[in-house]
């Protein structure tokens, strides 16, 4: 394996630890075929929540109304 694809690994294995809880021996203990398409699965749902927080992200900046975000102050929500 090559120094790059090694680095790649490790990292890869970093960020499945620290950001997704996974355990080293859950992962090491994958098929690679099976830890490829769970690490595809998952930078696929990454993509989308990111294109999802960009359309939120330009929605608050040309003002128009974001159906996840209520901007109304809290006393108007609370009837006040």
């Amino acid at each position: 394996m090559g120094q790059d694809a090694l680095s790649i690994m490790f990292k890869t294995n970093f960020g499945l630890m620290q950001h997704h809880k996974w355990s080293l021996t859950e992962i090491e203990s994958m098929i690679p075929w099976e830890r490829y398409v769970y690490v595809d699965l998952l930078e696929q749902f990454i993509r989308e929540e990111e294109a999802k927080q960009r359309d939120i992200d330009a929605q608050m900046k040309t003002g128009r109304n974001v159906s996840r975000v209520n901007m109304q102050p809290a006393k108007q929500r609370m009837g006040r």
